[in-house]
């Protein structure tokens, strides 16, 4: 064999082991490279896995515990809003909603503190503190607010409630924003970090096609996870869970944006808050089940009623808000808010129960009540508490209503409560024959007993009761005691006439004769012993109207007698044709007329007038016995005043009465006729 033929083996053996050691160097690099593509595609998986997924949790732990600020936050912002109507409406519901809303506190701060950090427990920890103090403020406040203690209550309320609220306020509303922030970063950083898988993605799967895209499936999948997540997220963020409305967070986004993009282009933007009324009486007499499907069909209409570009939000338990992005007047504001109100009066029909609401709206506008989303959301509340508590359906914000003064406020509230708790009382004063000194009848007087203040006489609350629509129920309840006195004493064999008197609102009222009637009935009471008493000023007022009312008085057998006589500009006309029986004098005439001549001269004028008309006269504030004979010598027929009794209160009348000694009169007419003429020559001099 030639050393030729020998050598190509060794050359292709040499050349073969090259060529395996190519191979295996190959092979090796290539097992290498597939290990560190291995190692690099694991990598990234494991990167991407973990930092999205912990850049997701990150992102859902800080959305959850900015809605369980956020949830916080709207509890405790209910929390003080039904503080302030138990001030003003102090009802068993409106205490019931207030326990519900605090214990909404309690578990809201709680969810905070099993979902947040170290800070955030150290922060609800101070919080729930500042929360018990607050509920302990409140409940003696309104302890003290019940048992008429106004000004202890308004101190509690300036000096420890108002505090604490705002503490509360504060510290969880700025975690709230905080907290929202934190979650917004949160999903940022999770974008960024799905941005950079996505440029790492192509080259791994260069290196390694079939590794990497079964990776990128999976990664790929994992990411869209991460994206319907973090877009439910965001989504539930800003939406309310039961309806899918918009939530507050969304809605005062969206307020601000109007309010901004309104500036340049002048246009308004109107914002309805909408109340449900008696909605807990839904959720109370068929379960929370009927309630919620309830408020979803109201969602639903209410959306389903207002234009394109415009936003119905559900602020939270039966309240709503509409968005209008463009509205041209608080006229045309409350015109959409008259409409949607109508569209909830259609029966809803739920699981084959049918259910009726009715709805209360606030109405404000941008630039005429206010331009910021705060002043504007907390003005429509005010506008719609005020449409709730007077019954009317829609009211405009109008700022003559956030004029009244603290103590103006609470006197209010303290009056409500006294009709409802019965705390107004009747003294009498006697009516008294000049000529016989006999009892002819009693004045009603009504009178407060104000827990804190003591008796209140009626010229520091009639004025607010008519200016605030409870001089009706005030007239009904002080109608309602006389009448029952009236049967007491017609029972035991004495009866007597009793004088109500009643305000320029009652002559207002169309429904007041028929009140009165039904009084009447129900106390079994005979209608000549009820006088009724108004004033020159209140028939003036409307004198249509209040003439007309008389006249269906006298029909049912009542006294009518006008108080003050002599003070207001009735007309001889106006008198001849008014439908009354007596007139009392002014006092201010019959108490100087001893001293004056000329008030004398007008005390004898009117009874001479009130006698050719024939009317009773009855004299007022009569005090000394010269004033007494002096109207006995002008022929005066009654007379009340001090001189025979102040206001006594029933168990007092009724022992005056008893021990009435009728004064002797007659014995004093000669006296009597000389001061008469004694001021007849001073005059003429």
């Amino acid at each position: 064999m030639t050393a030729n033929s020998l050598g190509r083996p060794a050359r292709a053996a040499r050349a073969s082991g090259d060529t395996d050691l190519l191979v295996a160097t190959r092979s090796g690099r290539a097992g290498v490279c597939i290990v560190v593509v291995l190692l690099a595609v694991s990598a990234f998986a494991v990167w991407s896995s973990q930092a999205t997924g912990i850049a997701a949790e990150r992102a859902v732990r800080a959305s959850t515990i900015s809605d369980d600020y956020a949830r916080a936050a709207m509890a405790v912002i209910e929390e003080e809003s039904l503080a302030r109507l138990y001030q003003l409406e102090p009802a068993h519901a409106v205490r019931e909603r207030l326990d519900t809303t605090a214990s909404n506190v309690f578990s809201s701060l709680a969810e905070v503190r099993r979902d947040g950090d170290a800070g955030d427990r150290r922060l609800v920890k101070r919080v729930l503190g500042r929360q018990r103090d607050y509920l302990d403020a409140i409940d003696r406040q309104f302890a003290a607010s019940d048992r008429g203690y106004t000004a202890t209550a308004a101190a509690i309320d300036l000096g420890e409630a108002d505090p604490a609220i705002d503490e509360i306020q504060d510290a969880v509303a700025s975690a709230a924003r905080d907290q929202h922030k934190t979650a917004l970063l949160e999903l940022e950083h999770l974008r960024h970090l799905e941005a950079t898988a996505r440029r790492l993605t192509p080259v791994v799967f260069l290196a390694g096609l079939l590794l990497v895209a079964a990776l990128a499936s999976i990664t790929g999948g994992h990411r869209r996870q991460l994206n319907v997540e973090r877009a439910r997220t965001l989504h539930d963020s800003r939406h309310d869970t039961l309806t899918g409305l918009p939530n507050r967070t969304l809605l005062a986004e969206r307020l601000t944006h109007e309010l901004r993009s309104d500036a340049p282009v002048g246009s308004r933007t109107g914002l309805l808050l909408i109340d449900l009324d008696r909605f807990k009486e839904i959720n109370d007499t068929f379960g929370h089940h009927y309630g919620d499907e309830l408020l979803t069909q109201v969602g639903t209409r209410l959306a389903a009623e207002v234009c394109d570009g415009d936003l119905v939000a559900r602020l939270g338990g039966d309240e709503f808000a509409v968005l209008l992005t463009d509205v041209g007047s608080v006229h045309e504001a409350s015109r959409i808010a008259g409409t949607l109100r109508t569209a909830l009066e259609t029966t809803f029909h739920v699981e084959g129960v049918d259910l009726d609401v009715e709805a209360s709206v606030g109405v404000v506008l941008s630039g005429e009540h206010g331009d910021d989303a705060t002043t504007l959301l907390q003005r429509a509340d005010i506008a719609m508490y005020v449409a709730k508590a007077q019954n009317l359906g829609v009211f405009a914000y109008d700022p003559a209503i956030d004029e009244h003064s603290p103590a103006k406020v609470a006197l209010l509230g303290d009056l409500r409560r006294a009709l409802d708790h019965g705390d107004l009382v009747l003294h009498y004063q006697p009516k008294v024959d000049i000529i016989t000194g006999g009892l002819v009848g009693a004045e009603a007087l009504v009178r407060w007993k104000h827990p804190e203040r003591g008796l209140v006489f009626p010229d520091e609350f009639i004025p607010l009761a008519e200016h605030t629509g409870l001089i009706g129920p005030l007239t009904a309840q002080v109608l309602a005691a006389a009448l029952s006195q009236i049967r007491t004493w017609s029972d035991a064999g004495t009866p007597l006439t009793v004088s109500v008197n009643l305000s320029a609102r009652n002559l207002l009222d169309e429904a007041l004769p028929g009140l009165v009637a039904s009084l009447l009935d129900a106390h079994g009471v005979a209608p000549g012993l009820l006088e009724l008493e108004v004033t020159e000023t209140a028939i003036m007022t409307e004198p249509v109207r209040a003439l007309r009312l008389l006249d269906q008085l006298t029909r049912l057998g009542i006294r009518i007698s006008i108080d003050d006589f002599g003070a207001g500009y009735t007309s001889l006309g106006q008198l001849k044709t008014m439908p009354v029986s007596e007139l009392k004098i002014d006092r201010s005439f019959v108490m100087t007329m001893t001293e004056d001549p000329s008030n004398a001269l007008i005390v004898r004028s009117i009874v001479d007038l009130g006698h050719n008309l024939g009317l009773t006269l009855v004299a007022e504030g009569v005090e000394t016995a010269g004033a007494l004979d002096a109207l006995a010598a002008f022929g005066c027929d009654v007379a009340q005043g001090y001189l025979f009794s102040r206001p006594l209160p029933v168990a007092a009348f009724d022992a005056w009465r008893a021990d009435r000694r009728p004064p002797a009169t007659a014995g004093r007419l000669p006296v009597q006729r000389a001061a008469v003429t004694s001021i007849t020559k001073n005059r003429t001099r």
